[in-house]
Order: structure tokens, then C-alpha cells, then sequence
């Protein structure tokens, strides 16, 4: 019992496994893969994305002929615009800014593409060129793009005043008289660079050929 009892003891253990969590790593996607499915996958947005933008511009460039119709939308949008502006009487900052933005578009649209004033060359060319002789005016704005700036802001406004958040109450004849104080002193301005030059916003003596 005493050599029982003194003998040492000897104990072998052995070391604890991690537990396993996944059986098979076949449905773990690794980083690698993952990257290489994001970058695949955005050429084809980028695709896309130039797909619509060429389909976009193929729909401008068939408007482009059509001014008769362009503008007749153009007139049938504002209708509606001032329609829910006076029907259901608000949304007037969206007016007046929308009458801000149609007036620098117009004086855009009566600007020659060269300035008489910053080009001295074409301002002599002015003075030389007989007033009875034919001149083709070049504006700073052209046609399509000013219906087309104009019909997009209109569009903007008109979705604005779906949504009572943006009718900030003001008292309207207060725009209304900077809006004409600003819009006869801009004309005025313009209409003293047209006689100081001498040119017409549209192209005038345009010679006829007969068949």
C-alpha cells in the first residue's frame, strides 16, 4: 500500500481541437473571386450607361430638324407650369428664379458668339461691313440649345410644384416688380450693344437663288 501510495502519477493529455465549424470551404467565396466578380461586372454598366447616353443623343439630334414641334411642347409645358401656379397660388420663388434663369438664356441667345467688345478684329469688321450687304449673325447661344436649356428648366419647375415642401410662402408683387426692374434694365443694356455695334440678332439680306 505504501508503494502505491508513493508512486508518481503520470498523466498524458492531449491537446484540444479547434472546433470545426464548416464541413467543406466549397461554398465560401474567397477575396480574390469577389474582386474579380465587382470589376466584371461594372464594364458592363459602364456599357450600358454609354448605351442609353448615345441612344439619348441620337433622340436630340432627330429634335434638331423638328423646331415646330420642339417649341410647340415647349409652349404646351409652360401652359401647364403657369396653370398650377395660378390655380393653386404658389410656388412663386420657383417662378421667379425659373424667370431669372429664361432671361440670362436670352440674353445668351442675343449675344454674338464674338464679342465686339473683347474682340477688337471683329468689332473693325462690324464698322467696315456695309450695312446693305448680307450677314450671317452667330449667336453665343444657339437655337437648340436654348430650347432645350429653356424646355429642361421648365420640366424641372413644373415637377417642383408637385411637392408642397417647395412653396415657400413670400409676398409675390415684390418679385414681380424686381423681376421687371431687372428685366428692363438687362434689355436696355443689351439693346445699347446692339446699336453701339451694329448688328441685329438674327441674319439679315439673306441672298435668294432662283432655280
Amino acid at each position: 500500500e505504501n508503494a502505491l501510495m508513493h508512486a508518481p502519477i503520470t498523466m498524458t493529455s492531449t491537446p484540444a481541437q479547434p472546433p470545426t465549424y464548416f464541413t467543406s470551404t466549397s461554398n465560401v467565396t474567397p477575396p480574390n473571386a469577389l474582386s474579380m466578380n465587382i470589376s466584371s461586372s461594372s464594364p458592363s454598366f459602364s456599357k450600358r450607361l454609354h448605351r442609353l447616353q448615345m441612344r439619348y443623343q441620337s433622340f436630340l439630334d432627330k429634335l434638331n430638324g423638328k423646331r415646330t414641334g420642339r417649341w410647340l411642347f415647349t409652349l404646351v409645358l409652360t401652359f401647364i407650369f403657369f396653370f398650377r401656379v395660378f390655380y393653386f397660388q404658389g410656388w412663386y420663388i420657383i417662378t421667379y428664379s425659373l424667370g431669372i434663369y429664361v432671361l440670362n438664356l436670352f440674353i445668351l441667345y442675343l449675344t454674338p458668339n464674338v464679342d465686339p467688345d473683347e474682340d477688337q478684329n471683329a468689332m473693325a469688321a462690324s464698322s467696315a461691313t456695309d450695312s446693305g450687304s448680307f450677314r450671317v449673325f452667330v449667336r453665343r447661344l444657339p437655337e437648340f440649345k436654348f430650347w432645350y436649356y429653356l424646355t429642361r428648366a421648365l420640366l424641372i419647375s413644373t415637377l417642383l410644384t408637385l411637392f408642397r415642401i417647395f412653396d415657400i410662402p413670400v409676398f409675390w408683387p415684390i418679385l414681380l416688380m424686381y423681376f421687371i426692374v431687372l428685366f428692363v434694365f438687362t434689355m436696355r443694356k443689351q439693346i445699347m450693344h446692339m446699336y453701339k455695334h451694329n448688328y441685329l440678332p438674327w441674319t439679315v439680306n439673306k441672298p435668294t437663288y432662283l432655280p
